[in-house]
């Protein structure tokens, strides 16, 4: 049994996987203790050819980093930008009496114990070290009570593993061979695309219906209520039900002939019949109202809500919540749980009590239990550390730190507060059109009469236009019978509207309903598909791109099992059972990689024959209604039409490409356009639109026939055609052979000057003149034309400016203040396009985002992600001389 403290003797090492971590509990265990960080982690299958052993490099499964020949056994080796910690952990072990492994508690940190364990091979007692949270007596309590390593975790985290590599490294080939070089295919990443592009694809089949209703606004005749009058919607005629939205199908369809779809011309006539109609209350029904406080926030739920609230994506929601968690101020933001320890419970009652009164607080605390099937390893929820909350005021935090900490702290003391009561109100209201039919509008209503927990935290919605919980409609005191006047009866259209694109927070709550992958895994798999190109931000939205269509394809037609969603997720549960020892490792990766015979076709049979894979079918999309065919090349999506292509603009998303999209596409001019010959060399000058924008070009004549291949030129050697892209202000349709003439004498020699030529030249920073090794900026790309030699020479007898070149741009929107600096952030033109600022930190729009549509909440995103990717300030320390070590060759696990 270890010692409780320092104070018997002996030294003891602590092992964590981040310095920050480190810092943090070297101040709570004091002497006798020496804690380091990992750096997370250690060794893992080798990511390129040089990191494979070379005992290893002539083996067949040697590019997979795993043996599947004989047991799928993993061959581990020690990152090389680890090397140097590993050395640092050994000669810390050799003054240590007792090792203590105290990585997080999950798969994945119990995986990265084991793998400290089996490279550093200590000689001295280890120790499993595990807590919820970083404060004084939890990190006291870890020390006193270790374990021992839960191997079942570490064979269910190397099996998820394995997976993953097999997946990724077999069939991201494939990818590369039928659809685009440098592609990747992820075992739950290429699932998570799938759901996005499904979702495009019921938008693109989507068909509006339009539909017609009478809206009226009724006067109750009592003066003192409050409200007096309200508003209510045509329910239906004659007894038949006005058809509303939720009664059309995808197609614009009706779903059933049982309801009244009216037109526009049918509504307007009812609304003629209805004028100097006498209407009553029919009917009002009561109810009591409750809702009951949310559960403590979880790892999904506190990605979704800091993206509703906050604006933050979830891989940055992580990393606030991991230095959240580091510095000591929550529990581990990685769990499924949504369980309170008492104390956590005794602690949040207690503070609702003092902020809010007694008769906020149940007479017994609230328990939640879980809903996640097969929720992983038996964590709290992510709540505030400590045995005492300290409120958001007290924490000394600021900027992002602060209000992720504040939406955890509300959640969590909300959740043991009372449940919000009131009453909800249905009132039916009828009268007899001129024709003589019976008409009824109908209205509802909530009030509440106690917010309990509402007073302290209101969850939001994906849906903008979903009425938040607190939210209240009042309704005139009624009673059935009670005569009403019209004041106003308006017609009102609507429209059905497709499906809303996944935004983060909806992905990973499809995900999680789904049981797609692990929950403390959906931020870097939305990343990963983000930073791939697979899929991009149109505001909240996520996008999938014509790529991403290309994949899913393919996936679909020739790996079916693969993204499949109730395979994707049956392998989530064969992962628990290795952990809790329900199923072994190896015969679930044999069955995975190849079959379990009788048609079961394993990994390895389907990247096999590839034979039958139509590579341009593949990346082919018809568009309905036309001749028109869009397909993915290599350098982006175009449209084809017998042989006639046309590029299709970087920003289209794939529901916007429609039949009059692609004709309007085809009907602009397509760039090849002859301008005439160059005067002096006799040169054709065309205009063409090429990936990088629109340009100018000369075509150069075909060699000579009787120039025999030997004396040909080198291709790097042949002569080049000149070519200038157009300015700014120019545009395909107007450029003139004059214009083009003089866009390809760019570079322009200006003159001499102090013996050395001046020549205007239009760099990727923008235009410039250079004289020698100096340079001086331009104002515009029209002075490359005019400039003179005169003003060459008044430029460069000025001090050339460092950083921007002229007075700053005013700027193109102002958008409000950053939650996390209080600074004023606007949008601004750059060198490579719009970006947004708070003045101390920059970062450009994306694909999707627009200087007209971009919001001050996607703004601050854009910033936070910025500054979290800024390095750290380098450390100026002098290294000590490196002793020679002789290094050992990295095995497989036995």
């Amino acid at each position: 049994m270890p010692a409780k403290n320092g104070s018997s003797g002996g030294t003891r090492l602590v092992i964590v996987e981040s310095p920050a971590k480190a810092k943090t509990i070297e101040k709570y265990l004091g002497a006798g203790y020496t804690v380091e960080s990992s750096i997370g982690h250690i060794r893992d299958l080798p990511e390129r050819a040089d990191d494979i052993p070379e005992a290893f490099k002539k083996e067949s499964w040697a590019r997979l980093g795993v043996n599947v020949e004989h047991e799928f056994e993993p061959l581990y080796v020690v990152n090389p930008d680890k090397k140097a910690q590993v050395s640092k952990l050994r000669q810390l072990l050799k003054g240590a009496d007792e090792l203590y492994l105290a990585t997080d508690e999950d798969r994945e940190g119990e995986a990265i114990a084991w793998h400290l364990r089996e490279v550093l091979k200590p000689t001295v007692p280890v120790h499993r070290m595990v807590f919820h949270e970083i404060t004084p007596q939890a990190i006291r309590d870890a020390v006193a009570n270790p374990r021992d390593l839960n191997l079942r975790l570490v064979d269910a985290q190397e099996t998820r593993r394995i997976l993953d590599r097999l997946y990724g490294y077999e069939v991201s080939p494939v990818l590369w061979k039928k659809v685009k070089p440098r592609l990747s295919a992820g075992r739950v990443q290429s699932v998570a695309t799938r759901l996005v592009v499904e979702r495009e694809r019921e938008r693109m089949a989507f068909t509006s219906a339009h539909y017609w209703d009478l809206q009226a606004l009724f006067d109750s005749g009592k003066p003192e209520e409050r409200p007096r009058d309200f508003t209510a919607t045509l329910a239906s005629v004659d007894g038949k039900r006005v058809a509303q939205g939720r009664d059309f199908a995808s197609t614009g369809q009706l779903k059933t002939a049982d309801v009244l779809h009216l037109s526009e011309a049918a509504a307007g006539e009812l609304a003629g019949r209805l004028q100097g109609t006498s209407f009553s209350v029919k009917s009002v029904e009561r109810k009591p109202y409750t809702r009951k406080p949310y559960a403590p926030f979880r790892t999904t739920t506190l990605q979704q809500e800091a993206s509703r609230k906050l604006g933050f994506s979830a891989k940055y929601t992580m990393q606030v919540a991991q230095r959240l968690y580091e510095q000591g101020f929550i529990t581990y933001m990685r769990t499924d749980s949504i369980t309170l320890s008492e104390t956590a419970i005794a602690a949040a009652r207690s503070q609702a009590i003092k902020l809010y009164g007694a008769a906020y607080v149940p007479d017994k605390p609230r328990v939640y239990t879980s809903k996640v099937k097969s929720a992983q390893e038996a964590h709290e929820a992510i709540r505030p550390s400590g045995e005492e909350f300290r409120t958001p005021g007290e924490t000394g935090l600021s900027g992002d730190m602060f209000r992720l900490y504040e939406l955890i702290w509300q959640r969590t003391v909300s959740s043991q507060m009372k449940d919000a009561v009131g009453e909800s109100i249905s009132v039916k209201v009828g009268g007899r059109s001129a024709s003589g039919e019976d008409v009824e509008f109908s209205a509802s209503g909530r009030t509440i009469t106690f917010y309990g927990f509402l007073k302290a935290y209101v969850e939001g919605a994906d849906d903008p236009s979903t009425d938040r919980d607190d939210s209240e409609k009042r309704l005139p005191n009624l009673a059935e019978g009670d005569a009403l006047t019209v004041s106003r009866l308006d017609v009102a259209a609507h429209s059905t509207k497709p499906p809303a694109r996944y935004t983060e927070a909806s992905l990973v709550k499809e995900m999680e309903d789904r049981e797609i992958g692990r929950p403390s895994t959906y931020a870097s798999i939305i990343g990963t598909i983000l930073d791939r190109g697979y899929v991009f931000k149109k505001g909240t939205a996520l996008v999938p791109s014509f790529l991403a269509f290309a994949v899913v394809n393919l996936l679909e037609q020739h790996f079916g099992n693969l993204v499949d969603y109730d395979f994707t997720a049956e392998m989530e549960k064969v992962l628990d059972d290795i952990a809790n020892d329900r199923a072994e490792r190896v015969p679930e990766l044999q069955r995975f990689y190849y079959g379990a015979g009788d048609g079961d076709e394993g990994l390895k049979e389907m990247v096999t024959d590839l034979g039958d894979i139509d590579a341009k079918e593949i990346s082919s999309f018809p568009i309905k209604g036309t001749d028109i065919v869009l397909r993915v090349g290599r350098y982006g999506p175009y449209l084809d039409r017998d042989g006639a292509r046309v590029n299709v603009p970087e920003d289209t998303t794939p529901d916007e490409l429609t039949a009059e999209k692609a004709e309007e596409l085809f009907s602009r001019p397509t760039g090849d356009r002859e301008l005439g010959r160059d005067p002096v060399s006799g040169h054709m000058v065309v205009a063409k639109d090429g990936r990088y924008g629109p340009y100018v070009t000369e075509i150069l004549p075909e060699p000579a026939e009787d120039e025999t291949p030997k004396k040909r030129t080198k291709k790097a050697d042949a002569p080049k055609p000149r070519t200038s892209s157009l300015f700014k202000t120019m545009s395909l349709d107007t450029i003139t052979l004059d214009d083009a003439l003089k866009l390809l004498a760019i570079p322009r020699v200006v003159g001499e000057l102090d013996g050395e030529e001046v020549v205007a030249h239009n760099g990727k920073f923008g235009p410039y003149i250079k004289k020698g090794t100096d340079s001086r900026s331009l104002t515009s790309e029209e002075d490359l034309l005019t400039v003179t030699i005169e003003q060459a020479k008044e430029l460069f007898a000025q001090p050339k400016q460092r950083g921007r070149r002229a007075a700053a741009a005013a700027p193109l929107r102002e958008l409000g203040d950053d939650p996390a600096s209080k600074k004023p952030v606007v949008v601004k033109e750059g060198r490579f396009g719009p970006y947004v600022t708070d003045g101390e930190t920059n970062a450009s729009l994306r694909k999707g985002d627009t200087v007209e549509d971009i919001t001050i909440e996607r703004a601050a995103e854009l910033l936070a992600e910025r500054r979290d990717r800024a390095p750290a300030p380098k450390k100026t320390t002098r290294k000590a001389p490196a002793k020679k070590t002789t290094a050992k060759k990295p095995a497989a696990k036995s």
